[in-house]
């Protein structure tokens, strides 16, 4: 997290976030009560037009009811009617909205000047991007740098469409979008992006494959369509018992070195960027539910 943030529950590590929709209220303590790290309650895609207002009044209803400490974000619409949409969840119990279709920092911004004007805890709500277009990806560092962001969120069916790309079964077609929303990350110093969607709930097979991916490429978690794919996806991003015992001895063997030369257990060399992966891997299960 960026020095002088003030979203640090909104940072914290993340697995999965699972797309709750939120003209469906009688899902919302279900999905509440379920693994997903995070409860992700949707007021775009997956809200009809004409349930829109609907949608938003049941949203705020349920989130007025409860204290802050579940983990719960809020995906507003773009534009002027998803100001209405931050006027109405800058509630307590929301750790972080998820601003649709951003493509610029300016549109950050003017989110933030609405959280501001009517959260009830100045600069609690963090402010998650997600970014779906070629513009979004092309300036996904400026985005990244934009006030009260805590992550970056990748959306690739609109971005899909938008360029023309067809992703085959190893999605290489989308790798250099995915790495620049990795680096804008990291070179802002913000947590580490959450992955795409995947719409085909039932392959969970293949949702493993891509995750694990992903997990290679620098994504640290993934947006979830289905309560299905919560257990795959968290297994994914979660780090083995023998993981975690290895990061926890190379970081003991380098502290008792005291800045001599350092080898781990298989006779390697360990420098400060091998202590810096195992601090990462310790730091990623301390948002675990």
């Amino acid at each position: 997290m960026r020095a002088g943030s003030s979203c640090g529950s909104a940072a914290a590590p993340v697995r999965s976030a699972l797309y709750v929709p939120g003209n469906r209220p009688e899902l919302f303590d279900k999905a509440a009560a379920g693994p997903a790290d995070v409860m992700l309650l949707d007021l775009e895609d997956a809200v009809p037009l004409a349930d829109k207002e609907f949608a938003r009044e049941q949203v705020a209803s349920w989130l007025s009811g409860r204290p802050a400490g579940r983990s719960i974000w809020v995906r507003v619409n773009p534009g002027e009617f998803g100001h209405d949409d931050l006027r109405a969840v800058a509630l307590p119990a929301v750790n972080a909205v998820c601003l649709a279709k951003t493509e610029s920092a300016r549109q950050v911004r003017d989110a933030v000047r609405v959280l501001h004007d009517h959260e009830r805890v100045p600069d609690r709500i963090g402010v998650c991007p997600l970014l779906e277009s070629a513009t979004a990806v092309l300036d996904a560092r400026t985005i990244a740098a934009a006030p009260r962001v805590a992550r970056l969120q990748l959306g690739e069916a609109d971005l899909c469409a938008e360029l023309g790309v067809t992703p085959g079964a190893d999605e290489r077609e989308l790798l250099w979008a995915r790495s620049q929303v990795v680096l804008a990350a990291a070179a802002a110093g913000i947590a580490p992006p959450l992955g795409p969607v995947r719409t085909d709930f039932r392959d969970l097979e293949s949702l493993r494959e891509s995750t694990i991916a992903l997990a290679r490429m620098g994504f640290r978690g993934r947006a979830c369509v289905h309560p299905g794919q919560v257990p795959v996806v968290n297994e994914v991003f979660t780090p083995t018992t023998a993981e975690l015992d290895r990061a926890r001895a190379v970081v003991a063997r380098f502290e008792d070195a005291a800045g001599g030369v350092v080898l781990d257990e298989d006779g390697r060399m360990v420098d400060l960027a091998v202590i810096r992966q195992a601090h990462r891997l310790l730091g990623s299960v301390g948002g675990q539910r």
